[in-house]
C-alpha cells in the first residue's frame, strides 16, 4: 500500500485555487416548460456568488477547468465532478428546511481536492495527464464517503469525511503544535476534544497503479462491493479494494502482432446485481457479455450483441460512427444501453441480433460527417444515462444541446444548457434544428451549430428527477419544479 499523503481539506485557501476559481460567478434559477428548475455552477466553483447583473464571461477558462466526468452517489445526496486539471469537486444537496422548503434539492460545494497530478513515464518517454477520466462512488457504510477516481494510468480510492472537533492539551506539544522540552513538563494532562468549524477532509486510502499499459477508459464497482474492474484499450483488470499491488487480468484482446489489431475496448461495466457478469463494448460497435464463472480469463464471451449493417448505408465513416463510446446496464439489469456517434440503442439481454430500441440523437449531422472528420469532432465520446426507473434516456450533443427520450411514450425533447440564454425565472424552451428549407423563428440551422460547445458528460439522480449536465467548464443542475 502506498504511503498516505496529507489529507486535502476543503475549502482550500484562495491562493491554491485553480485558474479563475478566485473569481466570483452567478447562480441562475429558471423553469423549463415541462417543469424543470436549473442551477448553473461555473467550473470555477465559487464559495460566494455575485448578483446576476455582474455575469462573468464563461469563455474565461483554461483547458484544466473543463469538466471530464460527472457522477451522483448512490443516494443522490452528493454529486462529484472531475476535470482535466486532476481536481475533484463534490457538491452536497441542501437539507430540507421548514422555513425554506423550496431549497430542498439545491446543491452547493461540499469539498474540493486534487486527485491526480501530471506525471512522466521515463521508460516510455510518455507524459501522463492528470485529467480525471472517471469517478465511481462506493455505497456508504458509515459516516464517511468513499469514491474511486482514475486518470489514464492510476486509480485512487478516496475517503471523504467530516471533522468538527480537534484535540487539545497534549503533553509533548504546545497549542501551536511545537514540541515542548520534556524537562519543563511538570504535570500530566489528559487531552480533550474541543468543538471547531466543520472541515471536510479528502484522504487517499488506496492507490492502484502500474497495471495498465494503455489508457484507462472505464472503472466499475462490482455488486459485491469488494472488487472493481478497470478497463483500458486492450485489457480489463479485476481488483480487490484491499490489495493494491496485484490485479487479475480478465480480458485481453491484444494480438500477438499489433499490426493485426482490428478493434479496441471502449467501455466496460459490471452488472448491477450479478457480481459474476460484466459487459464491454468495442470500437467495432459490438458488445460482449462475459461470465467470470466460466473461466478466469474471459476470452470467450457468453453473449455477443451486434446489429447487422445495412449495405446501402455503408460509407467511409461507417466504422468510425459505429464505435460505441459508452455502455450502461439498466438499474433492473435487464437491458443494456449503448451510445455511438449518432444514436442511442437499447438491447435486451435475451436478444443478441439487434437492439429493441434505437433513438436518433442528431441524425441531421449525417451530411456533415466529412467536416466533422476534418475537425476531429467525429471522435468525440458522448455518454448516456438512465433515469431512476429506466423509463427515460438522456445523452448529449453539440451546441450545448442534450437530448431526452421517453421509452414509454416515444417522445423526445432537445434542450440547451447555456448561460447566454438563461435569465432568472426565464422559460427554457425545447430547441429544434432546421436541416434545410425555410427556417422558423424558433429553429436553429444545422450550419449554425457550434461544435466547440458539446455536452459529453451527464448524470441522473438515482431516484429523483434531478440531472447534472457538464458543458465545457460549467455544471448545470436541473430538477423538478418545486411549487
Amino acid at each position: 500500500m502506498h504511503p498516505a499523503t496529507p489529507p486535502s481539506c476543503s475549502p482550500p485557501s484562495r491562493s491554491k485555487l485553480p485558474h479563475g476559481l478566485r473569481r466570483l460567478s452567478p447562480v441562475f434559477f429558471f423553469f423549463l416548460v415541462f417543469g424543470w428548475k436549473m442551477k448553473c455552477f461555473s467550473r470555477y466553483l465559487p464559495y460566494l456568488f455575485r448578483p446576476p447583473n455582474t455575469i462573468l464571461s464563461s469563455s474565461c477558462y483554461t483547458e484544466a477547468d473543463i469538466i471530464s466526468t460527472v457522477e451522483f452517489n448512490h443516494t443522490g445526496e452528493l454529486l462529484a465532478t472531475g476535470d482535466k486539471g486532476g481536481r475533484v469537486v463534490i457538491f452536497q444537496r441542501e437539507q430540507e428546511s421548514k422555513n425554506q422548503p423550496h431549497r430542498r434539492g439545491e446543491y452547493n460545494v461540499y469539498s474540493t481536492f486534487q486527485s491526480h497530478e501530471p506525471e512522466f513515464d521515463y521508460l516510455k518517454s510518455l507524459e501522463i495527464e492528470e485529467k480525471i477520466n472517471k469517478i465511481r462512488w462506493l455505497p456508504q457504510q458509515n459516516a464517511a464517503y468513499f469514491l474511486l477516481s482514475t486518470n489514464d494510468k492510476t486509480v485512487k480510492l478516496w475517503k471523504v469525511s467530516e471533522r468538527d472537533k480537534r484535540p487539545e492539551g497534549y503533553n509533548l506539544k504546545d497549542e501551536e503544535g511545537r514540541l515542548r522540552d520534556p524537562s519543563t513538563i511538570t504535570t500530566l494532562r489528559v487531552p480533550v476534544l474541543r468543538p471547531m468549524d466543520l472541515m471536510v477532509e479528502a484522504t487517499p486510502r488506496r492507490v492502484f497503479a502500474n497495471a495498465h499499459t494503455y489508457h484507462i477508459n472505464s472503472i466499475s464497482v462490482n455488486s459485491d462491493y469488494e472488487t472493481y474492474m478497470s478497463a483500458d484499450d486492450l485489457r480489463i483488470n479485476l481488483w480487490n479494494f484491499e490489495i493494491t499491488n496485484q490485479s487479475f487480468n480478465i480480458v485481453d484482446i491484444k494480438p500477438a502482432n499489433m499490426e493485426e489489431l482490428t478493434e479496441v475496448i471502449t467501455a466496460a461495466e459490471f452488472h448491477p446485481h450479478h457480481c459474476n457478469t460484466f459487459v464491454y463494448s468495442s470500437s467495432k460497435g459490438t458488445i460482449r457479455l462475459c461470465d467470470m464463472r466460466a473461466s478466469a480469463l474471459c476470452d470467450r464471451h457468453s453473449k455477443f450483441f451486434e446489429e447487422p449493417e445495412d449495405p446501402s448505408n455503408r460509407s467511409f465513416f461507417s466504422e468510425i460512427i459505429s464505435s460505441i463510446s459508452d455502455v450502461k446496464f439498466s438499474h433492473s439489469g435487464r437491458y443494456i444501453m449503448t451510445r455511438d456517434y449518432l444514436t442511442v440503442k437499447v438491447w435486451d439481454l435475451n436478444m443478441e441480433n439487434r437492439p429493441i430500441e434505437t433513438y436518433q440523437v442528431h441524425d441531421y449531422l449525417r451530411s456533415k460527417l466529412c467536416s466533422l472528420y476534418e475537425n476531429d469532432c467525429i471522435f468525440d465520446k458522448f455518454e448516456c444515462v438512465w433515469n431512476g426507473s429506466d423509463s427515460v434516456i438522456m445523452t448529449g450533443s453539440y451546441n450545448n444541446f442534450f437530448r431526452m427520450f421517453d421509452r414509454n411514450t416515444k417522445r423526445d425533447v432537445t434542450l440547451e444548457a447555456s448561460r447566454e440564454n438563461s435569465k432568472p425565472r426565464a422559460i427554457l424552451k425545447p430547441r429544434k434544428v432546421c436541416v434545410g428549407g425555410k427556417r422558423r423563428k424558433d429553429e436553429i440551422s444545422v450550419d449554425s451549430l457550434d461544435f466547440s460547445k458539446k455536452i459529453l458528460h451527464t448524470a441522473w439522480h438515482p431516484s429523483e428527477n434531478i440531472i447534472a449536465v457538464a458543458a465545457t467548464n460549467n455544471l448545470y443542475i436541473f430538477q423538478d419544479k418545486v411549487n
